[in-house]
């Protein structure tokens, strides 16, 4: 306990002097760089900042705020100069925003540490005179992998521009570089960060790109390197263990302005980026060996990775294989005749092609079933297929509509009258086979399907496919469902053993392996049952298709669409991997990573081999321990059971109020979310004017709260169920559950964490308000309950104490987009009124422009 607590104080103390003291240097010189129109802004902005905190704490209204700061420190009373200079403070704290993250990751190193007793290394050396243990350690890498999927997200949106002013600032910064820190600060200035309009499907593509090429390419090379050796030197045979996927152009239900077209241009752009990479390194490599004997490889090589990589009109082909055997051939003779000089460096782009062939990442296409379903029906209308189903197959029960599924490969013709949704899903399946093709099977195999409800809705994809050039025997896809609501995770175990003992599917699976994908969906599952049932949903979903997957001996993996903040599934994310039991299948730790998640987690090569680390580790350290989940006993899963239940009714209660959506689109910027440049993806699932909570996309519903400063998804309702536990003499068995049980533990943290990015006093003069007041009320004191039980249940005097530099990192960060917070309610209230149209205008743009920075700030707060 001392020792951790030293180590505690020790990373507490780094933070403060490489970051906190830094950023506040750095920060003055920000302040004096004379960017476009920004004179005396530098000089006002720590004057605004110190008012908004008093303002704040003497509970001030926004408007009370704003106005009485510029009468005592400006001349200006015109509302057109008042916005002029609101909008100028907000460039310059989006700017200070990027410098904190960027004073951050350039300490990542000083302070994170893989705890050397969990790496891989540790864990081979203790096995080494332990032949059982060894064993269990080999077979669990030689199952293990680790899968990471990118996917485009509304509130990642720097253009590559600036994200590498931002590694260049990071760089400069870790070597206290003044000119150049100050130089790039400058362009940091001139550069816009949006786009003045929104971005395609392609365009996101693009952006995302960037870290796949800066990032990853050699992070996830650096990881396998090590593995490898740690692997060598203990005998083991190498094994691939990572793997990334990729979401933009493959994700239609997510975002419907994907299309087909963009799913080909995106694989095409994959391609050629990744071939780009092997490119750069195959000519620094060639500099070096200029021995006799590989000139004749060496040119055959560069001739093919330069056509791949430039030239747009060669016929593709996944080349993968060719260029492993020639620079085998490279290394071989290096060694045979050179004493293996710069072998190391032909091993490095073998380890790279190894590991993402000629694809980069494997891109996932995902559609709901009901559009699936749809597309079914249009099919079946023609000829041949026609005659294999009844008229009133969509009435069927759906024992009657399996029953009638044949899986006969068919060629239809169709008159091309279908709708842009069917005429997208069937192009799409036909060109998974030409994607395939061109980068390797491993570059489009999954087809995810969304709102999964039966198993029919796997089974009718399948026969899409055998009706649209496809065959069984060569039918190279894995078919994902995707479980989200809270009663879909409930029934997903049936779903899926009806799959698994219907003869077909059954076959399939064998020619894949007897592998098994399932995904679970954490945003949804929130956004309909709060954060505790959510959490609780998922666990009792993976227990219970874990128990099915293994009675057929199935390897299952479960794909974990997670998002950045702990009510999107985020948050301490490999202490939930660290904590399953032998119950949860855990071999295969596949999940999403997307919006701030990306560039706070795996926006430099550093904190990217961090992360793969950590949930490596958590992967191996789990599989070894075996544990038994405590959750699963009496009375631990009954505490638990109606603890989700009481935080489930509080949660649904409160989203039936009838002020609960008025609330937000009053209150939060939630309208304008469809007005902002960085997304291509629309903020509710319906068209229709009027919106309705089972349209909003989860990301928008939590972005809204997370701008309001009040997190709701992220723990309202799990107070109510503590005290309820605590009224009912139960608490003890509660505080055993947190101690024993690190599943249960992690949800308590994340939830703190929600918490620790929630002030109510920035809202207070809302309970005056005659309308909201009291449902205002009723939020703040679901708060204030839920701390008081946390900090009670933890032990803590506040919350994150356990998380000392996280919680000074997110006070910083809060500290400097307080003035954005109000500088948006200050231009949502002016909104309310009437206006001219040029003056609607120029508060609805400051209420947008607010947005980014708040979302930046939070790093993982939508």
């Amino acid at each position: 306990m001392t020792q951790k607590l030293r180590v505690t104080g020790q990373r507490e103390s780094i933070f403060n002097n490489e970051v906190v003291s830094r950023f506040e240097l750095y920060n003055s010189l920000f302040l004096t760089l004379p960017f476009y129109k920004i004179k005396d802004t530098g000089t006002l902005l720590p004057l605004f900042i110190k008012h908004c905190e008093d303002g704040v704490r003497n509970l001030k209204t926004p408007a009370e705020i704003i106005k009485t700061f510029f009468e005592r420190y400006t001349q200006t009373t015109d509302s057109k100069d008042i916005i002029d200079l609101l909008f100028r403070f907000i460039q310059y704290i989006e700017r200070q925003v990027v410098l904190f993250d960027a004073v951050e990751d350039a300490s990542f190193t000083k302070l994170n540490t893989t705890e050397d007793h969990s790496s891989l290394r540790s864990m081979l050396k203790k096995s080494e005179f332990n032949a059982e243990l060894h064993e269990k350690i080999e077979k669990l890498i030689e199952d293990f992998s680790l899968r990471l999927v990118l996917t485009a997200h509304p509130t990642q949106f720097y253009p590559g521009s600036v994200l590498s002013i931002i590694n260049d600032l990071t760089a400069a910064i870790k070597i206290n570089d003044i000119v150049s820190i100050n130089q790039l600060l400058q362009q940091l200035g001139k550069t816009p960060f949006f786009n003045k309009k929104s971005p395609t499907p392609v365009d996101e593509a693009l952006s995302l790109t960037w870290y796949l090429e800066n990032v990853f390419y050699f992070a996830a090379a650096n990881i396998q390197s090590e593995i490898d050796n740690s692997l060598e030197e203990f005998n083991i045979p190498s094994k691939k263990v990572i793997e990334l996927g990729f979401w933009p152009g493959g994700d239609r239900d997510g975002n419907p302005n994907v299309h087909a077209d963009d799913t080909i241009q995106v694989s095409k752009m994959l391609r050629q980026i990744l071939f780009r990479c092997y490119y750069r390194d195959f000519r620094n490599l060639k500099r070096r060996i200029t021995f006799r004997g590989v000139e004749e490889t060496v040119y055959k090589v560069q001739d093919v990775l330069y056509k791949n990589a430039f030239d747009t009109n060669i016929e593709a082909e996944n080349i993968s294989e060719f260029l492993i055997e020639n620079l085998n051939q490279i290394k071989d003779t290096l060694i045979e005749f050179h004493d293996g000089l710069f072998a190391d460096l032909v091993d490095d782009l073998l380890r790279k092609v190894e590991l993402f062939g000629s694809h980069f990442a494997s891109l996932d296409i995902r559609q709901d079933s009901r559009v699936l379903r749809n597309v079914h029906a249009y099919c079946r209308q023609f000829k041949p297929i026609i005659s294999l189903f009844p008229e009133n197959y969509d009435e069927l029960s759906e024992d009657e509509k399996i029953e009638q599924l044949s899986f006969k490969t068919a060629k239809v013709n169709y008159p091309g009258d279908a709708d842009s949704l069917t005429k997208d899903t069937l192009q799409t399946i036909a060109e998974i086979k030409q994607i395939q093709h061109e980068n390797g099977e491993l570059a489009c195999h999954r087809y995810i399907i969304s709102n999964c409800q039966q198993a029919s809705d796997v089974l009718q994809l399948m026969e899409l496919f055998l009706w649209n050039g496809w065959d069984e025997k060569n039918l190279t896809i894995d078919f994902v469902p995707l479980f989200e609501t809270v009663s879909d995770l409930e029934g997903a175990s049936q779903i899926m053993e009806r799959l698994y003992t219907h003869p077909f599917y059954k076959k399939h699976l064998e020619s894949r392996g007897n592998k098994q994908d399932i995904m679970l969906g954490f945003s949804d599952s929130t956004k309909d049952g709060g954060y505790l049932m959510a959490n609780w949903s998922i666990f009792n979903a993976k227990v219970a298709l874990t128990t099915t997957s293994v009675a057929h001996n199935i390897q299952l993996a479960f794909f974990d669409g997670r998002g950045g903040p702990p009510s999107r599934g985020g948050g301490k994310t490999h202490r939930f991997y660290a904590s399953m039991g032998k119950e949860i299948a855990n071999k295969n730790i596949q999940l999403t990573i997307q919006g701030q998640t990306i560039s706070s987690q795996y926006g430099s090569i550093d904190s990217a081999e961090f992360n793969m680390e950590q949930l490596i580790n958590a992967g191996i350290s789990s599989g070894l321990k075996e544990k038994h989940n405590i959750l699963l006993d009496s009375p631990h899963k009954d505490i638990l059971n109606v603890m989700a239940k009481d935080s489930f009714e509080a949660f649904v209660a409160l989203r039936k109020h009838p002020l609960f959506l008025n609330y937000l689109e009053r209150f939060s910027p939630l309208s304008l979310l469809s007005k902002i440049t960085i997304s291509s993806r629309p903020v509710k699932r319906s068209s229709g004017e009027k919106l309705r909570l089972e349209d909003l996309r989860a990301i928008s519903f939590v972005t809204a709260w997370g701008q309001l400063k009040q997190n709701i998804p992220g723990f309202y309702g799990i107070g109510t169920a503590l005290k309820n536990q605590e009224a009912a003499g139960n608490w003890e068995e509660i505080r055993r559950t947190y101690q024993e049980s690190g599943y249960f533990k992690t949800i308590i943290d994340n939830g703190m964490m929600s918490m620790s990015k929630t002030d109510f006093s920035i809202t207070a003069h809302f309970a005056n308000d005659p309308e909201f007041g009291d449902f205002w009320k009723m939020l703040r004191d679901e708060y204030e309950r839920s701390k008081e039980m946390l900090l009670k249940l933890a032990g803590h005097t506040t919350l994150m104490e356990n998380y000392p530099v996280e919680k000074r990192s997110i006070a910083v960060r809060e500290k400097i987009v307080l003035p954005l917070v109000l500088i948006q309610h200050f231009a949502l209230e002016k909104l309310q009124h009437e206006l001219k149209d040029e003056e609607h205008q120029s508060y609805e743009k400051l209420a947008i422009r607010t947005v980014y920075g708040i979302v930046n700030a939070g790093r993982n707060s939508a």
